[in-house]
């Protein structure tokens, strides 16, 4: 890949995307590095950590302690919550955690998605922690987000807000519900923490991030509902201030930022992804999202925005363990034919004949692609033929013995803290008891 590329890798699990894909291009990044992921142990956490963090900081975000890593970092999500599309995008982002994009379009969904906006931008005007969003929906009669919205020029928003609130009791309770549901995991103090002012901790700024060689890994699990929202909008503050920093800069980011996007459909539901990927190679931006399917893929963006990421990237690696037939078929079709000789011969009254015919046969057909090997991949470049990859990972790499040494460490001490945490918590129940 080129710093103006952009791509996108569907591999199934231990195919190889995080060893021979992912970590290495960490490696080898020179600016600021995003990078999201469901664990620590053994992946690219523990391999790159102690390598970035010797060229520039290594930012933590861990609201699920998967890492169980010390809270060292806070960020503000209502910091780009300041306009309405800010604020929409904000609660788009607690939509896509919580439904699949079939369902983003219902009355239920809108309307919940809506109230959360209309109450980010409240929150936000008035400089308040996310978190008292939630008081604000436990009692939708509390007015002082109304009352703010109205004191910064937003009447329309008010009355919009205040039309749901006034309206047919069992609407009102129904949306409100759904809007808590979507935002659910600002309840758990341990979550919330990481998003709200902590005395003594620094402050994660993006607009100061995308001009470093920092690091910042973005941890939560699968399924993570209301805590992967919250993953998903901070690297999308991450990307977008990347885009008005590159702005800023004649138009691209110098150096570049990667942004590897590792189980972004279960993590990092960015809703507009597949059109952000039409312009962001241009900027400096260099996104690689890692899939395990095409069809987790359109399950979070549909048809329609599986296609069109697809087709922007201009970089396609498709590892072991494609069993989707279609899709097979489709690379089978993308690879194309070639000629085959065929002999054939007959025998009649006047002797023996023999020709030869040409016919074309599949290259690479479906089963094949369905068995390819661990530790292979195909690769689709814009302007270039299908290749046939043999996959390095970087324990193969110069230099791997140092970093082995230090991802060994990094799992021992993840190692540590949860069997520390686990004994303390057996402690504090003994004493309970």
């Amino acid at each position: 890949m080129g710093f103006e590329d952009v791509a996108v890798a569907i591999m199934a699990p231990r195919s190889g995307k995080t060893t021979c894909l992912a970590i290495p291009a960490i490696l080898a990044a020179p600016g600021p590095v995003l990078i999201t992921s469901n664990k620590a142990a053994g992946d690219a956490y523990t391999a790159s950590v102690d390598a970035r963090g010797k060229v520039g900081r290594a930012w933590s975000m861990d609201p699920q302690q998967i890492a169980h890593a010390a809270r060292e970092m806070w960020w503000n999500p209502l910091a780009s919550a300041k306009s309405l599309d800010g604020a929409g995008r904000l609660a788009g982002h607690f939509l896509a955690a919580s439904v699949d994009a079939s369902q983003q379009g219902d009355f239920w969904s809108k309307a919940g998605s809506n109230v959360l906006s209309q109450l980010f931008l409240a929150a936000a005007l008035d400089e308040r922690p996310i978190t008292d969003v939630m008081q604000w929906l436990a009692f939708p009669a509390d007015r002082r987000p109304l009352d703010i919205l109205r004191d910064h020029g937003y009447s329309a928003v008010a009355a919009q807000l205040k039309g749901t609130v006034e309206g047919p009791p069992e609407t009102r309770d129904g949306i409100y519900e759904t809007a808590r549901q979507y935002a659910s995991a600002l309840l758990n103090s341990e979550i919330a923490a990481w998003v709200t002012p902590q005395e003594g901790i620094a402050e994660f700024k993006p607009a100061d991030f995308v001009t470093s060689q920092d690091t910042l890994y973005l941890l939560s699990k699968d399924g993570g509902g209301g805590a992967s929202a919250l993953i998903a909008a901070c690297a999308d503050s991450v990307m977008r201030a990347a885009t008005a920093q590159a702005e800023r800069a004649g138009g691209r980011l110098d150096p570049p930022m990667l942004a590897i996007l590792d189980e972004a459909a279960n993590v990092c539901k960015i809703s507009d992804l597949p059109d952000l990927y039409s312009h962001l190679g241009s900027r400096g931006i260099i996104p690689i999202t890692i899939l395990q399917s095409y069809r987790q893929g359109q399950k979070v963006w549909g048809d329609a925005g599986m296609d069109a990421m697809w087709s922007a990237s201009t970089v396609k690696v498709i590892g072991s363990g494609i069993d989707d037939p279609d899709f097979a078929d489709k690379l089978s079709r993308l690879i194309g034919d070639h000629d085959v000789e065929t002999k054939s011969t007959s025998v009649s009254d006047s002797g023996k004949s023999t020709s030869i015919s040409m016919r074309q046969e599949r290259i690479l057909p479906a089963d094949a692609i369905r068995a390819l090997p661990k530790g292979t991949a195909l690769c689709f470049a814009t302007g270039m033929r299908a290749a046939m990859l043999d996959l390095r990972p970087w324990y193969l790499e110069p230099g791997a013995s140092e970093l082995g040494t230090a991802s060994k460490a990094a799992s021992d001490a993840i190692t540590a803290r949860a069997v520390a945490k686990a004994a303390a918590m057996q402690a504090d129940f003994k004493k309970a008891a």
